[in-house]
C-alpha cells in the first residue's frame, strides 16, 4: 500500500497534514488536472488582453543561460516550456503508449480495433477540412493542417468526468484508448512533417542514445536516474538535429523496463514474512530508531515493494502529477495567451482560424464516429459495453477539445507571428465550442430513466 492510500487513522495527524489536505483531495479529483488547465488558460488571456500585455510576452521572451566554461546555452522561457518540459510530457506519453500496447486496450486487436479506427477516422477528418477551407480560402496556410488532429486527453476526460459514474466505464476507456492512439499519430506527424533542416551527425549520436536506453534495459538496469541522464544527453543532441527535441521523449520511454523483478505471489509471501518479523521484534510503538530488526523487515519490505512494480509504473505514476499539475498549466499559460480584441474578427476572416476551429468542431466528431460505425458494422469489434450511439457521439465532440496538442503542432507549423495567433485563436474557439457541445449531448444521453435517481 503507497503511502498515499494509507488511511488518515494509520498515521500522525500533523499540522501540514491538514494545512495540506484541501489540495491533496482536490489533486484526487479525476477531472482536476482540465480544471487547472483551464484555471491557467484563463490567466493567460486575462493577462494578455490586459494593460499589462506587453510583459505577457517579454516574460515568455526572457532568455534562460546556462555556461560551462566558454560554451554557452542559451534559450527563451517559452522555448524551454515548449521543446523542454513539453519533452517530459512527451516521454510521458510514451510511457502511456507503451502500457496500453503491453497490457492495456490496445493489447489486443480485437479490443484495440474500434478505437484505432475512431482515432485514425479523427485523425483524417480534421485535416481533411482544413485543407478544403485554405484551398477555398486562397491557399495559404497549408502548413496547419495538422492543428486540428489532436485530442487532449486531460480536457476531454476531465469534461466527461464532470458527469460523474453516469457515464459508463467503457466510455472513458474508449475515450482513452482514442486519444493514445492520436497521441501515436501526432508524434509520427511531428516526426515526420514539422522537422527543420536535419543534422545527421547529432540525429546518429542521439539514436546512439535510444540504444544505449535499450542495452541498459536488457541488462536490467532500473534505476531511473540512469535513463533521466541518458535522456538529458538525447534531448540535448535533438535540440542540434533538426529533429523535435520532443520526440526523444517518446522514444526514451518505449526503452523503459516494464518487467517485475519479483513476481506477485512471492511478494505476497515475502510481505507476510516481513511483516511478521516486524511484529515479533516485538517493543514499542515508536521504537524503529532503536529496533535493528523491525529497521531491516521495514527496509526489505519496502526493497520488495520497488521489485514488484516496474520501473515503467513507478515512472508513470511518479511524473504523471507533476506533467497534470505543473507542466501542463505551465504550457497553457506560455501558449494561450491571445490579444481578443482583435484575435477573433482576425480569426474568422482568415483560411488559417477557420480551418482549424472547423476541423475541430466538426472533422473530429464526423471521423471519430463515422469511422467507429464502419468498424462496428463491419464487425471488426464492439460498440463500448453500455454505450449508445449518441454518447458516441457526444465523445467524438468530446475528441474535438484539441487545445494542448493542437497549440503544440501550431508552433511547430507557424514561423509567423500573426499565423500563429490565428491558429491560436482557432484551437480556442473550436475547442470551447466542441467542449460545450460534447458535454451537453453526453449528459443528454446519460439522463437516467424516469424514476431512477442519478447517482451522477
Amino acid at each position: 500500500m503507497s503511502a498515499r492510500t494509507i488511511p488518515r487513522a494509520a498515521t500522525d495527524d500533523r499540522l501540514i497534514d491538514r494545512l495540506l489536505n484541501p489540495v491533496h483531495q482536490f489533486l484526487r479529483i479525476e477531472a482536476a488536472g482540465g480544471i487547472l488547465l483551464l484555471g491557467c488558460t484563463l490567466v493567460a488571456l486575462v493577462w494578455a488582453n490586459s494593460p499589462w500585455a506587453a510583459g505577457y510576452e517579454h516574460f515568455w521572451h526572457s532568455d534562460l543561460t546556462v555556461s560551462f566554461g566558454d560554451r554557452v546555452f542559451r534559450m527563451s522561457l517559452g522555448h524551454f516550456v515548449n521543446d523542454g518540459l513539453m519533452a517530459i510530457f512527451f516521454f510521458v506519453v510514451g510511457l502511456e503508449i507503451k502500457r496500453e500496447l503491453l497490457v492495456g486496450e490496445l493489447a489486443s486487436l480485437r479490443k484495440a480495433s474500434v478505437p484505432i479506427a475512431a482515432a485514425i477516422g479523427g485523425m483524417l477528418a480534421p485535416a481533411l477540412i482544413y485543407v478544403i477551407v485554405i484551398a477555398a480560402r486562397g491557399g495559404h496556410g497549408y502548413q496547419g493542417w495538422a492543428v486540428p488532429m489532436a485530442t487532449d486527453i486531460a480536457f476531454a476526460l476531465g469534461v466527461m468526468a464532470m458527469l460523474g459514474r453516469r457515464v459508463p466505464l467503457s466510455l472513458k476507456v474508449f475515450l482513452t484508448a482514442l486519444a493514445i492512439v492520436d497521441d501515436i499519430g501526432a508524434v509520427i506527424v511531428i516526426a515526420l512533417f514539422y522537422t527543420s533542416e536535419i543534422s545527421f551527425l547529432a540525429l546518429g549520436l542521439a539514436t546512439g542514445m535510444i540504444v544505449v536506453s535499450a542495452v541498459a534495459n536488457r541488462l536490467g538496469v532500473r534505476t531511473p536516474l540512469v535513463y533521466a541522464g541518458i535522456g538529458l544527453v538525447m534531448w540535448l543532441l535533438l535540440l542540434q538535429s533538426g529533429v523535435h527535441a520532443t520526440i526523444g521523449g517518446v522514444l526514451l520511454a518505449l526503452t523503459i523496463p516494464a518487467s517485475m523483478r519479483i513476481k506477485g505471489t512471492k511478494f505476497s509471501a515475502f510481505a507476510r514474512s516481513m511483516v511478521d518479523t516486524f511484529d515479533e521484534a516485538g517493543g514499542h510503538e515508536k521504537d524503529i530508531l532503536t529496533n535493528p530488526r523491525r529497521q531491516s523487515a521495514v527496509g526489505a519490505l519496502q526493497q520488495a515493494c520497488e521489485h514488484v512494480q516496474t520501473p515503467l509504473n513507478r515512472l508513470e505514476h511518479g511524473l504523471h502529477p507533476w506533467v497534470a499539475f505543473t507542466i501542463m498549466p505551465i504550457f497553457a499559460l506560455a501558449n494561450a495567451g491571445i490579444n481578443l480584441g482583435a484575435g477573433f474578427g482576425d480569426a474568422a476572416g482568415s483560411g488559417i482560424g477557420v480551418g482549424v476551429a472547423l476541423g475541430l468542431l466538426l472533422g473530429k466528431p464526423l471521423g471519430v464516429c463515422l469511422a467507429t460505425f464502419i468498424a462496428v458494422k463491419a464487425g471488426l469489434g464492439p460498440m463500448p459495453e453500455g454505450a449508445t450511439w449518441r454518447m458516441i457521439i457526444g465523445t467524438g465532440f468530446l475528441a474535438g477539445i484539441g487545445f494542448t496538442m493542437s497549440l503544440f503542432i501550431a508552433n511547430l507549423g507557424f514561423g509567423a507571428a500573426g499565423e500563429l495567433q490565428l491558429a491560436k485563436t482557432g484551437i480556442l474557439a473550436g475547442s470551447l465550442i466542441a467542449g460545450v457541445i460534447g458535454f451537453v449531448v453526453l449528459r443528454a444521453a446519460t439522463i437516467p430513466p424516469a424514476g431512477r435517481a442519478s447517482d451522477s
